[in-house]
């Protein structure tokens, strides 16, 4: 691995349910809605936050007519539920950083859910900051390494502004910094690249370990059930796995 857990949440994402599929469209269907009514448009070449979202739906699979009906509804439609943007900061158990990213039409109902989630799995909600100053927002994409070559892959990737190129057993990694991510995918999709992961996402600068089996379980846990909230968009942490055989 080179050395990024968050590749491996994908991986075992990616490897869930139908239902659990179903509910990542549901998400990603909310980003949508949200990207319209913020950006002004159902245009994609004028909205760039809805470009990046639908950039992010078709690397999670989710089909063009979803899409087409999801951002035809949001603007069509102006008594659509209101979500705001809340996020949350706190620790895991073992003093793992997590960050909770929320879109919610009642805050009160989510704060309760969030804080209950932490204190039942070990862990302590905290106040904004309390550990965000350890994350770095970067873009990611992620391309299957399957039928590539590494050295023309990187080449590609700086020579349309990555800010790194990390490569493992499975998958190249491209790093751009935010403001560059959406030309650095335009210009790779154009040179015929396909991803697996396209999205903004809060690095963090250093991470830390379990080796109490029962941390494990209980962290583990605590991912999952922030992962299955209807309210969650996304979960970044800085827990690294110590192997990939969960």
């Amino acid at each position: 691995m080179s050395g990024h857990s968050k590749w491996s949440t994908i991986k075992r994402k990616k490897e869930k349910t139908d239902g659990a599929r179903a509910k990542v469209f549901t998400k990603i269907g909310r980003e949508l809605a949200v990207a319209v009514k913020e950006g002004g448009s159902a245009d994609p070449n004028v909205n760039a936050k809805l470009k990046d979202c639908i950039a992010k739906a078709k690397a999670n699979n989710v089909p063009n007519e979803n899409i087409e009906r999801i951002i035809k509804k949001a603007a069509g439609n102006s008594e659509n539920d209101n979500y705001e943007a809340i996020t949350y900061e706190g620790y895991g158990i073992g003093g793992i950083a997590v960050i909770v990213e929320t879109l919610t039409d009642n805050r009160n109902r989510t704060a309760g859910e969030i804080r209950h989630y932490f204190d039942k799995f070990g862990g302590n909600l905290g106040t904004p900051g309390c550990v965000s100053f350890m994350f770095s927002k970067k873009g990611l994409l992620v391309i299957e390494r399957e039928g590539l070559d590494e050295d023309k892959v990187m080449e590609d990737s700086l020579e349309v502004g990555a800010s790194d190129f990390q490569a493992d057993s499975d998958v190249f990694e491209i790093y751009t910094e935010p403001e560059d991510f959406s030309n650095v995918r335009d210009d790779l999709q154009a040179k015929g690249y396909e991803f697996i992961s396209a999205e903004i996402e809060m690095v963090p600068s250093t991470y830390t370990t379990l080796t109490n089996e029962e941390q494990i379980i209980k962290m583990q846990r605590l991912l999952d059930v922030l992962d299955d909230n209807d309210d969650v968009q996304n979960v970044w942490h800085n827990w690294e796995y110590e192997d990939d055989n969960e």
